[in-house]
C-alpha cells in the first residue's frame, strides 16, 4: 500500500477477529513506530506489547474503575460513564494486542515525539491490513503504580499511546473532515 493510500485509509478499529498476531508482525509495526522523527533525535521511547488476553481483560476492568472514580472533565458525559460502567464493554475490543508506547525519558518535547511514534505504528499497521486504535480509557490506569506493575513497565517510563492492532473484522468508513482553516502570511 503506497503511503498516501495509508494515510487516507487509516481508521480507529473497533472491532477485531480473534486471529492472533505473529511476533514478527508486532516487531514490524514497531520498526515502523522507530522510524519517526524526535526532537534533537533523543528517541525517548520504548514499547511493551500485551497478547495475554486475561491481562488484556484485567487491565480493560481496571482501567474502567480508574476513570470512573476520577473521569477528566472532557469525559465527564453520561454517555462515556454509561459505558465505562458497562461491566460487558471492554475498552479493547477484544483485540488480540495492545502496544504501549511509553516515554523514557524527560525531555520538552517526549510527549510529541511517542505520538509521532504511534502514528508511524498505526499506519504501517493500515498498511499490513490492520487495524489499530489508540485506547486513551487506558492511558491513565496504565500511569499508575498498579498500572506499571501488571504490565512490568519501570518507575521511570509513562505509558503515552496505548494502542490496539489486530485483524480487523470490518473497516470503518471514512468520516467527514472538516475544512481547514488555513490562514497564509
Amino acid at each position: 500500500m503506497e503511503l498516501k493510500q495509508a494515510i487516507y485509509a487509516r481508521r480507529a478499529v473497533r472491532a477485531y477477529s480473534s486471529e492472533p498476531l505473529d511476533r514478527a508482525v508486532i516487531e514490524h509495526l514497531i520498526d515502523a513506530a522507530i522510524q519517526a522523527p524526535s526532537a534533537v533525535n533523543e528517541q525517548p521511547w520504548a514499547f511493551t506489547v500485551v497478547q495475554n488476553s486475561a491481562l488484556l481483560k484485567q487491565i480493560s476492568s481496571k482501567a474502567k474503575a480508574f476513570m470512573l472514580a476520577a473521569p477528566p472533565k472532557r469525559l465527564s458525559g453520561s454517555h462515556m460513564q454509561h459505558l465505562l460502567a458497562d461491566p460487558d464493554y471492554d475498552i479493547f475490543y477484544h483485540a488480540p494486542a495492545l502496544i504501549v508506547i511509553c516515554n523514557t525519558k524527560v525531555g520538552a518535547w517526549a510527549v510529541e515525539d511517542c505520538a509521532l511514534a504511534a502514528e508511524n505504528l498505526m499506519l504501517a499497521a493500515c498498511a499490513e491490513g490492520l487495524g489499530s486504535c489508540w485506547i486513551g480509557f487506558a492511558q491513565g490506569w496504565l500511569g499508575c503504580a498498579d498500572g506499571k506493575t501488571a504490565i512490568g513497565l519501570p518507575a521511570t517510563w509513562t505509558p503515552m499511546a496505548p494502542i490496539i492492532v489486530g485483524h480487523p473484522q470490518s473497516v470503518p468508513p471514512p468520516v467527514p473532515r472538516n475544512k481547514p482553516e488555513i490562514k497564509w502570511v
